[in-house]
Order: C-alpha cells, then structure tokens, then sequence
C-alpha cells in the first residue's frame, strides 16, 4: 500500500477524548509507526472482521448492528387537534420504505386521536412515563395506562427531562426497568452537554448514562439506543456524519464489553439531533447509524417521510 508522506498526523476527533496523540509540531512519524498507530485506532473504533458490515458480494443494508432501520418522531409539547389531524393525513398518505420501523410520539393529550387514525404502518410512543404502578402521583401517565390506550414504545432519558425537569441517570434507568417489565419498548435517550463535549467528556458521559439503563433493565431485546448531543437538539446545529458515526462505534464497543456482542449487534443506534430532509441520507450512509430520533422535522409529513426513506442510502454494493 503506497504512502503519500512519511508525515501523518493523527486524526482530530474533536470533543470526545483527550488523545495522547503526538502533537503537530512533533517530529515526523516514521511509515512503521504510523501503520502502527492506524491498526491500533482501527481495533478500538471498529468491530470484529466477523461483523455482517464484512460480508457481501450483493446489494447490502450498510448497518453495523443487524437490527432492522428505525424512525421516531418525537413530536414533543406541540399541535392541536385540528394540525394533528393535517399531519396525520400526511403521514397516511406518504409513501415508506418497507424497511423501516417507523414511530411516532405525540403529546399525551392526543395519543388516542393518533392510535385511533394513523395506519398500521407505524406505531404510537408516548414521551415519558412514570417509574412505576399508577396511583398518587399528579401529573403522571403510568406504563400500563400507556399500554391500556395502545402505545408501543416509551421515550426515556431525553435530554429535556435530565436538564430541565431534573431526572437522574439512575431515576432513568429504573423508568426503563418497569416500562419494558409493562411490555413497552423504549426509546432510550444519551448525550452529552456542549461543555462536556468541548471538554473531552462525550464518551465518559454516554457510558455513564448507558451504564444506568444496563443495570437496570432486565433485557435489551426492546430497547432503541437514541444518542442525541444535547447541544446539536432544536438549535439546528448538527453533529457532521463522522462526529456521530464516532460516538455510534463508542456506544456499540460499550455494550460489546459490557453487556454482550449479541446485544450489540441488535440493537439499534439511531440519531438524534436537528435531523431534517437534508442531512439525513449523509447521516443515514454511516454504518452504526441505525436510524434517527427526529424532532421539529417530524411534525412536516413529507419532511419526516422523506427522513425515513433515506434507508436507501445505506443500501450499497459491497
């Protein structure tokens, strides 16, 4: 393999982890050590050769993990019954890819207007639940009221939880532990501030806030990772596909090491964060980007269908 130049410096992967990578103005790396220094990268940021990324000769899916592509909408504290009824009729009519599970998450107020007129082709999810059975707690929507009006899937862990209302990692996690003991599959949300990110902290933060869902929950067969840099959420600033694919790998090496390579395998990783009809189908070709977690863009139907079809931009000949 040719070398351009006998001086290779290291790659910036910007707010993630302090490297001890050799400074700019070092002396040059020699070819040995800079292989060297690319095998070793490529062992951390990647999984095994026998990862199904490897295998082909035909048109493929371009995912790391072998779940299937996955699309939320999280439609957050806006509409009325009368634009819901509009977005609705949109989302009905627009044409989907097959390949893709496609969710919905609209204020509690209207779920049963969504469950009760959105086709079968998508699924309903509310936007938070409580920790545990119903009962004194005002304001609250239990997981079996949530399963009572036909809801599937359970939004945990947003970013506008942890920092504006206050929930804590550990508070999170033991949410999750009951939504999925109620049958719901959940959508379990990470990411990290804009100083952590400027400080070096993104990996030691998502860890933190997946370590809390692993010792929680008793299984991960019906859980959606959804990593969302909290700074890159509703400021229309967006992580570049490199800066999430990073974090992607991260996460998926984590529960590799510290739950299971079966797990890490299927179990989806999607993205989160000013996700719109532009950017998506660059976002959508990294491998460990399952899919998207989308915000404002899912209350425009075609806009949010459009973001769901971007699953024909994985599809490659390997």
């Amino acid at each position: 393999m040719a070398v351009a130049s006998t001086s290779l410096a290291c790659p910036h992967f910007s707010g993630l982890r302090r490297s001890s990578c050799p400074k700019l103005d070092s002396p040059p790396l020699s070819i040995s050590t800079a292989q060297s220094f690319f095998q070793n990268l490529d062992s951390h940021l990647r999984l095994s050769s026998s990862s199904p990324r490897n295998k082909a000769c035909r048109p493929v899916v371009a995912m790391a993990g072998s779940g299937k592509f996955f699309v939320g909408g999280n439609w957050k504290c806006n509409g009325t019954k009368e634009s819901i009824g509009k977005l609705i009729s949109d989302l009905n009519s627009a044409k989907l890819e097959s390949d893709v599970d496609v969710v919905v998450a609209p204020p509690f107020i209207y779920i049963d207007q969504v469950k009760s007129s959105l086709t079968d082709r998508m699924e309903v999810s509310a936007q938070n639940c409580w920790i545990g059975k119903g009962g004194a707690f005002t304001g609250e929507i239990s997981g079996e009221q949530l399963k009572d009006i036909g809801c599937k899937w359970v939004i945990l862990g947003h970013s506008e939880r942890r920092h504006i209302i206050g929930e804590d990692d550990e508070f999170i996690g033991k949410k999750a532990a009951y939504a999925l003991g109620q049958g719901l599959g959940v959508i379990a949300c990470i990411g990290e501030l804009l100083q952590e990110r400027e400080e070096g902290k993104t990996f030691d933060v998502c860890y933190k806030q997946l370590k809390a869902f692993a010792d929680a929950v008793p299984s991960w067969d019906d859980v959606v990772i959804a990593y969302e840099p909290v700074w890159a959420i509703g400021t229309g600033k967006v992580a570049t596909p490199q800066q999430a694919q990073e974090v992607h790998v991260a996460v998926r090496d984590w529960l590799i090491k510290n739950v299971s390579a079966e797990v890490a395998s299927k179990t989806r990783i999607i993205y989160g964060g000013s996700v719109n009809g532009s950017n998506c189908a660059d976002l959508a070709k990294q491998e460990d980007i399952d899919g998207f977690l989308v915000g404002g863009a899912s209350l425009k139907g075609p806009e949010f269908a459009t973001i769901v079809n971007s699953v024909t931009s994985k599809k490659v000949a390997a």
